[in-house]
C-alpha cells in the first residue's frame, strides 16, 4: 500500500533540518513571551482574518445542531473566562464534567484564557471515580450539566477544596455554592484581558489510570500547544478549507489535544455528533456533515467492520480524503478494510496522556506497512531500550521498550502531586512509554504490547497484538485480547479471549480451528493453549481492551485501578442506576423540584412515581436494555426504589443470558 514516491518524500523533506522553532513562528509565538491556548485558538485565528469561518458544528442524537464561528468563539469564550473570575484564581483547577455540549468546548478555552487549569472529565464516571479526580486535584470549580449534577452533590460534603459548581442548563432548583451560566444567552465578550501565561504556565490536567495505585494527573503546560498544532497540521494534514471530525471525548486526551487544541489552532471548521456509536448514524454524520478529515479508535473501526461492507455503500462517502486512528494498536485487517471501503486506509498514530502530541505516526504519504505504527514525528527522537541495561538496542526485530527523548514541547511536566511517580517514567536519560515494541530495516515501529501485557512462553517473547491480529484473521472472529497463563513447564503460554460474529456459534471444533489459524499465520508458541469465548471484552470508558484485568485473573492477582473500565466485561448496563435515575428526574420531576434522587429514595411510596407512570418506566428500560420484565415483577414494591430497579433489570438480563 503506497503513494507516489513525490509525495512520500514529504516525511524525508519534514525531518531534514527540523526544529520546533517552525511551529513557534506559525503561531507568532516569541520565546520569553506570553503564549494562551485560548487565545491562539479564537483570536489569533479571527486576527487572520477567518472571524466569519465555520469553528463548530455540534449535533446530537436527535439531529438538533448549534453552529458557531470562530467570533462566536472568541466572545463566548471571553464570556465564560469572565465570569470564572468570579470564582476561581488563575492556577486552580477547574473540572469540566459534561457530555460533549459546546459548553465543554468553550469552557475549555475559557479556563485556559483567565489562568486557570482545565480538568476535563469523562462524563459517565460513577461518584467515587469522580470524588478521586477532584479530591487529589483539590478542584476549585465544577463545571456541570444538570443530569450529572446528582453525582456531584452525593460527593461535594467530601471535597474541601470544591467552592462552586456552574450548572449550564439549569437556572432554578440550584443548592448554595451552585450557580447557573447560560453559554447561549451569555452577552458576548467583545474584550478580555487573557491572563499572561508563559510557555511553562500549567494549562491542562488529565488523569490517566495504571496497574496499580490512584489515578495519576498528568500536568501539561500552555507551550504544549507548540506540538499540538505541528501535529495536528501534519500528521492530521488540517488546511483550511477541511471538516473535521474527531471521535474522541474531551474528557480523554485525545478529545482536548486533537478535539479542540490542535484543530482549532490550525483554524480548522469541526463537527461534533454527540451521540453512542452506532454505524448507520455514523455514515450519515460522515456524508451529511462532508467530513473530509477523521480521527477515530481502532474499537470504532473494528466495530464498523463488524457491519460489513454494505451500510457504508449506501452514503455518499467521497468527501474523506485522510484517516487517522489513536488509542490502541491498529490491525493490519483494518488498514486494508479502510482502504477497501474508503478508498483510502487509516494511518495509525502512537502517543499518550503523557505525551501530550503523537510522537510516532504514519505520516501522510509515507508508504503504510499495514500493523505498524510508522515512524518517530520530526524532533522527537525514539529508541528501544534493552528491558535489563536500558541501553538503545541497534539491531532490528528484538523486542525492546518504547522510549523518547525528554524536551518536546507537550510533554507532561508532572504527575500532580506525585514526583515519585513522575521521576519513575524517565530512566538512563529517557522516557519510558510502559509499551514494548520492534523496529524494522526501514526504521518503521511494530507495537507488541505493553510492558506488562507481553507473554513469556519458554523463554520467547510473545507480544499479544500479532497475535490478536492473527485471530482477527478468522472469519468467525469479531475481536480478541490474548494474555499469559501461567502454565508449570512453560512459565507462561498463550490464551486468548475471542468474541464471535453473528452466526458463529462457540465449540471445540471452533476453538481448534482458531488455534490452528494462529499456528499458521505466526508460531506453535504464539498459538493459544485455551480459548475462552465471551460475549464482550474488559474495556476502559475511551474503548481500549484492558487485558491486565484478563491477566489477573488468570493468575489470581490484584487488578489495581478499575476506576476508568466500564462494568464487567464492557457490559451495556454499566451505570444503569444513573440512567434510572436521570430518567424519574427527567420525567417525574417539576422545573425547580430540587430533590435528591439517590439509591434509596421512595419513589411510588414516597410520591414521586404513581403506580401507573411505573409502566412507562418498566417500558423505558425494556427497549433500553433489551429485556422483557415480568409483570408479576414489576410490581410497585420492586420499582419503589432506583436500587430494586436496577436489582430487577439484572436479575431478568442474567436469566435471559443463561437461558
Amino acid at each position: 500500500m503506497s503513494t507516489p514516491t513525490a509525495v512520500a518524500s514529504t516525511y524525508e523533506q519534514r525531518l531534514a533540518g527540523f526544529d520546533w522553532a517552525i511551529g513557534e513562528r506559525d503561531l507568532g509565538y516569541r520565546p520569553g513571551g506570553p503564549i494562551n491556548i485560548g487565545w491562539h485558538c479564537t483570536d489569533r485565528i479571527c486576527q487572520t482574518g477567518r472571524a466569519a469561518k465555520t469553528a463548530l458544528v455540534w449535533e446530537d442524537a436527535a439531529g438538533a445542531e448549534r453552529r458557531y464561528t470562530f467570533d462566536d468563539l472568541r466572545r463566548l469564550s471571553n464570556a465564560f473566562a469572565a465570569f470564572l473570575q468570579q470564582l476561581c484564581e488563575p492556577g486552580e483547577r477547574v473540572c469540566l464534567f459534561m457530555d460533549r455540549v459546546p459548553e465543554l468546548y468553550v469552557g475549555v478555552l475559557a479556563i485556559l484564557k483567565m489562568g486557570a487549569v482545565a480538568q476535563p472529565l469523562f462524563s459517565a464516571f460513577g461518584e467515587e471515580s469522580l470524588w478521586t479526580r477532584l479530591d487529589d486535584a483539590a478542584t476549585a470549580v465544577v463545571i456541570t450539566q444538570r443530569k450529572h449534577l446528582g453525582k456531584v452533590r452525593r460527593v461535594r460534603d467530601r471535597l474541601p477544596a470544591l467552592r462552586h459548581t456552574v450548572v449550564v442548563d439549569a437556572a432554578t432548583g440550584l443548592q448554595d455554592g451552585e450557580v447557573p451560566f447560560a453559554l447561549d444567552a451569555a452577552p458576548r465578550v467583545e474584550r478580555f484581558d487573557v491572563h499572561p501565561t508563559g510557555p511553562e504556565t500549567p494549562s491542562v490536567l488529565h488523569y490517566t489510570s495504571g496497574t496499580t495505585g490512584r489515578p495519576k494527573g498528568a500536568q501539561h503546560v500552555h507551550y504544549s500547544l507548540i506540538g499540538q498544532y505541528l501535529t495536528a497540521k501534519w500528521v492530521l494534514d488540517l488546511r483550511d478549507e477541511d471538516v473535521y471530525w474527531c471521535n474522541a471525548d474531551p474528557g480523554w486526551v485525545t478529545g482536548t489535544s486533537y478535539g479542540i487544541i490542535g484543530p482549532w489552532a490550525c483554524g480548522a471548521t469541526q463537527v461534533v455528533l454527540d451521540a453512542g456509536f452506532n454505524a448507520q448514524r455514523w455514515y450519515q454524520f460522515l456524508a451529511r456533515r462532508r467530513v473530509t478529515v477523521w480521527y477515530s479508535a481502532p474499537t470504532a473501526i473494528r466495530l464498523l467492520m463488524r457491519e460489513g461492507p454494505d451500510p457504508p455503500r449506501q452514503c455518499d462517502l467521497s468527501s474523506l480524503r485522510h484517516l487517522c486512528s489513536v488509542g490502541e494498536p491498529l490491525n493490519p485487517e483494518a488498514v486494508t478494510w479502510s482502504a477497501a471501503v474508503f478508498g483510502r486506509p487509516f494511518h495509525d498514530t502512537y502517543w499518550q496522556t503523557e505525551t501530550g502530541c503523537i510522537v510516532i505516526t504514519n505520516f501522510p504519504g509515507m508508504r503504510i506497512k499495514p500493523g505498524s505504527m510508522g515512524k518517530p514525528f520530526p524532533g522527537i527522537t525514539a529508541a528501544l531500550l534493552d528491558p535489563r541495561t536500558l541501553e538503545p538496542m541497534r539491531d532490528t526485530g528484538r523486542v525492546g521498550l518504547i522510549a523518547l527523548r525528554p524536551g518536546w514541547p507537550s510533554m507532561m511536566r508532572a504527575y500532580w502531586r506525585n514526583p515519585e511517580g513522575y521521576a519513575a517514567k524517565f530512566r538512563n536519560g529517557w522516557y519510558v512509554a510502559g509499551d514494548r515494541a520492534t523496529v524494522d530495516a526501514d526504521g518503521y515501529f511494530w507495537f507488541v504490547g505493553r510492558d506488562d501485557d507481553v507473554i513469556n512462553t519458554a523463554g520467547h517473547l510473545v507480544g499479544p497484538f500479532e497475535i490478536e491480529s492473527a485471530l482477527l484473521e478468522h472469519p468467525a472472529v469479531a475481536e480478541s485480547a490474548a494474555v499469559a497463563k501461567p502454565d508449570p513447564v512453560n512459565m507462561e503460554v498463550v490464551k486468548a479471549f475471542v468474541t464471535l460474529k453473528r452466526g458463529f456459534a462457540p465449540g471445540d471444533e471452533l476453538e481448534l480451528d482458531i488455534m490452528n489459524t494462529v499456528r499458521r499465520r505466526l508460531s506453535p508458541l504464539a498459538m493459544p493453549q485455551e480459548i475462552e469465548f465471551v460475549a464482550s471484552l474488559p474495556r476502559t470508558r475511551s474503548g481500549k481492551i484492558v487485558r491486565r484485568v484478563l491477566r489477573a485473573r488468570e493468575f489470581g492477582e490484584e487488578v489495581g485501578d478499575l476506576s476508568t473500565l466500564m462494568e464487567e466485561e464492557g457490559d451495556p448496563m454499566d451505570d444503569l442506576e444513573r440512567v434510572i435515575r436521570d430518567y424519574v428526574v427527567k420525567e417525574y420531576l417539576e422545573e425547580g423540584d430540587d430533590r435528591e434522587i439517590a439509591d434509596a429514595t421512595p419513589l411510588i411510596s414516597g410520591g414521586i412515581v404513581d403506580s401507573f407512570s411505573m409502566v412507562s418506566l418498566k417500558r423505558f428500560l425494556e427497549k433500553k436494555y433489551g429485556v422483557q420484565i415480568p409483570d408479576a415483577e414489576a410490581t410497585p414494591d420492586a420499582f419503589d426504589t432506583v436500587r430494586s430497579i436496577a436489582g430487577v433489570v439484572r436479575r431478568v438480563r442474567a436469566r435471559a443470558a443463561t437461558a
